[in-house]
Order: structure tokens, then sequence, then C-alpha cells
């Protein structure tokens, strides 16, 4: 038997293939092949189709989310752009309200100075007045006593001293009239 084992070796040659382990790696092959198609391929094929649909559900959910954040940015920009206005209306309405105030406390300052200054020019007048009278009074007592050392006679009488008082302050006015009347001072 070795000797056809050796002859057989010996006759076979080494580039070529042995027959035998060719259909024998077929056959290895052929079931190897079917196991995978059979077991492996779909458990890879579920797993793929599972990785896709959750890339896919999260790229929906991602392009949801962007979509609502888009809303939510947009509707925030409009509320903004809605309180930039409502405030420059706010101020718009405080200067047209502080220049209403400024106006009126004016008014109220016209009003208030001129009240003071009739008050004032009231006040003097009542004083000229009293003035004009206590004037009359001390200037008519100085008269009698005077017209009466120059006439040696005594003025006590008060309708006469009425009279003297009234013609002097009278003879005073016209005086005085006549000289600025005329310029003359």
């Amino acid at each position: 038997m070795f000797t056809v084992v050796q002859a057989a070796e010996e006759a076979h040659n080494p580039l070529l293939p042995v027959v035998s382990e060719i259909v024998l790696a077929l056959i290895v092959f052929a079931i190897l092949f079917f196991a995978i198609r059979k077991y492996v391929v779909p458990s890879f094929e579920k797993t793929f189709a599972e990785r896709t649909q959750a890339i896919e559900g999260g790229l929906s959910a991602a392009e949801t989310k962007q979509a609502e954040a888009d809303a939510k940015l947009a509707e925030l920009e409009k509320q903004l752009a809605d309180a930039r206005h409502e405030a420059a209306r706010i101020r718009e309405e405080a200067r047209e309200q502080g220049a209403q105030i400024v106006v009126e406390m004016r008014e109220q300052a016209q009003a208030e100075s001129s009240r003071i200054i009739e008050h004032g020019k009231t006040q003097i007048e009542a004083e000229r007045q009293q003035a004009v009278t206590s004037l009359r009074a001390e200037v008519g007592a100085l008269a009698t006593t005077l017209a009466g050392r120059i006439v040696g006679e005594s003025l006590d009488d008060e309708a006469r001293q009425s009279r003297v008082v009234e013609r002097f302050l009278a003879d005073l006015e016209s005086d005085g009239s006549t000289t600025t009347g005329s310029g003359v001072n």
C-alpha cells in the first residue's frame, strides 16, 4: 500500500488540485453559504433595518424639533419686535406727557407770576395811598402849625384847618403838574 500512495503522490502534479479535495471544499463551502444565508444574513438585515429606522426616525424627530425651534424662534422674534414697538410707543407717550406737563407748569408759573405781580401792585397802591394819606395828615398838621406861626393866630379849629390844608395841597399839586408838564423839575 505504501507503494500505491507513493506512486499516486509521485504521479500527482502539485500544481493541479486533487479532485476529491475540490469536491469536499465545494460541499463545505455550500453548507457554510446556506447556513450563513439562512441564519446570519437575516440577523444582519434585521439589524440594518432597525438601525435605518432609528436613523430615519431620529432625522424626522430632529427635523420636527428643528421646525418647532424655528417656529418658537419666529414667535420670540415677533414678541421681541412687539415689545420694542411697545417700548417705543411708551417712550413717545412719556415724551408727549412730559412736554404737556412742562407746558402746564409754564402756564401755572405764568398765572402765579401774574397773580403775584397783581397782588404786589395792589399792595403797593394801598401802601402808596396810605403813605399819601399819612403825608397829607402830617403836611396838614405842619402847614397849620406853620401858618399859625406866620399869621400869628391859632388854627386849631378843625374846619379851618381842613380848608387851609386842602388849599395848600391843591396849590402844591398845581405847581407840581405845571413844572412836570413844562418839562422843568
